[in-house]
């Protein structure tokens, strides 16, 4: 037997701007990282050596070096800040890694630094987004297999393992539509029998981080006296603190004009420079940040087509016998769906398309045969923004994961062809 199957395997939910790190049969990650990396260029750009032997010492150790001196995360963030020889990097762009060495460099800083373990001793999962190419799988086998010599990978997408995380010993619900809004990107993903139904994925240009940049440019438009410098941190942490969903927008208008005391809120900080303090208040942002996924055009006049539009068009591409199973069942996924009453003005505008088509389909049939009402349903929880990782702890700790997983062996006999493909696991429903 493995001794490395008797301990908890390593699940890695990468996403564009934060990955949640930790051990499978946790109910949280270990840790949640901003995706970033910090290296130190100054290395890279030092003046030669004069002799030819010592300019090979001095490339050599420069290199070395930079390969040494880097940082992820919030550490990351404060180094760039307190100094200028280090450039930030974002390894992944729209869900999608877009710089290998950085990546790899940040998987390392994460599983040695962080988990403080060895790759050796543990299985790994690691989550991608749903419009991967297969070419990014092999990427990522190589690295872990040539690099971190693990025992064993599975590459998970990441809407499946945000339906498992409804799983429990009674019932593994994996027929549904996840809809799953990053930092980066949000994708609408149909799933039936745990397998994703790839034509009929929708994706839209808005995402967590356009939120912040509506909050941010609101703000900025109405000459509250942020800093600079400091503009977007602030927007995303009013995104986080005090947006909500509102159910209409005229009467939210309202509420705010009648009483402003109530509805505005203050934030107070210090400018990074001069230490000196400030103070914005917070207002119609609290609502519109989140509006951009239900009316696009007020922050993007090129997207006009609502979230719940988008899921509609998704589920009606999908094959017919799974449209019912499928309405039944939209989870909900990623941090940028947590805002306040989210879930239920999805519900409501969702299920308002739907009872609208089965009206128009009665009076085309001129009443003679009344359609069946279709239940829609959307499936909300506390542990949503952590959703991904949360399923793949659940299905890392199942006896079927390391059956499912690529092993060192089958890499060094076959190559990285092996990581195109990842069963589903056949023994959970």
């Amino acid at each position: 037997m493995d001794p490395s199957t008797s301990r908890p395997a390593v699940v890695i939910d990468n996403g564009t701007g934060y990955t949640k790190i930790g051990f499978a049969g946790n109910v949280e990650p270990c840790f949640i990282l901003p995706t970033v990396v910090a290296a130190n260029e100054s290395f890279v750009n030092q003046p030669r050596a004069l002799t030819k032997n010592s300019n090979w010492l001095a490339q050599h150790s420069a290199g070395v070096m930079a390969d040494l001196d880097f940082f992820i995360g919030d550490e990351a963030l404060t180094r760039s800040k307190s100094s200028s020889n280090y450039n930030l990097t974002y390894p992944i762009q729209h869900g999608q890694v877009d710089n290998w060495d950085s990546m790899e460099r940040f998987w390392q800083q994460c599983i040695f630094n962080y988990l403080r373990c060895d790759p050796e001793d543990h299985y790994f999962l690691l989550t991608e987004s749903p419009m991967t190419a297969p070419e990014n799988r092999e990427y990522t086998g190589e690295i872990m297999f040539e690099t971190f010599n693990v025992p064993g990978l599975y590459i998970a997408v990441q809407p499946v393992l945000a339906l498992a995380a409804g799983y429990t010993a009674s019932k593994c619900e994996m027929t549904g539509v996840v809809v799953d809004i990053g930092d980066g990107a949000t994708h609408v993903v149909p799933v039936a029998e745990g397998y994703v139904i790839g034509s009929s994925i929708k994706s839209i240009p808005v995402s967590g981080k356009d939120v912040t940049l509506f909050v941010q440019q609101l703000m900025k438009e109405r000459g509250e006296h942020v800093p600079a410098e400091d503009s977007f941190e602030i927007a995303r942490k009013v995104k986080e603190m005090h947006c909500y969903t509102c159910s209409d927008i005229v009467k939210e208008f309202n509420k705010h004009d009648k009483e402003p005391g109530k509805y505005i809120k203050h934030w107070r900080g210090t400018k990074p420079k001069t230490g000196a303090p400030y103070s914005c208040d917070v207002g119609y942002e609290r609502f519109l940040g989140p509006e951009v996924f239900f009316s696009p055009e007020i922050y993007n006049s090129d997207f006009t087509s609502p979230l719940p539009e988008v899921i509609d068009k998704c589920i009606q591409s999908a094959p017919i016998d799974t449209r019912r199973a499928l309405y039944k069942n939209i989870v909900l996924s990623g941090g940028s769906t947590m805002f306040k009453d989210f879930h239920r003005r999805l519900q409501r505008d969702l299920k308002k398309i739907v009872d609208d088509r089965i009206l128009a389909s009665d009076a085309r049939l001129g009443g003679n045969v009344k359609a069946q009402p279709v239940e829609v349903n959307v499936v909300s929880n506390p542990i949503q923004r952590c959703a991904v990782w949360f399923g793949g702890s659940v299905l890392a700790s199942t006896p079927e994961f390391f059956a499912a997983c690529h092993t060192k062996a089958e890499y060094e006999e076959y190559g990285a062809s092996i990581c195109r493909t990842n069963p589903v696991f056949k023994g959970m429903y």
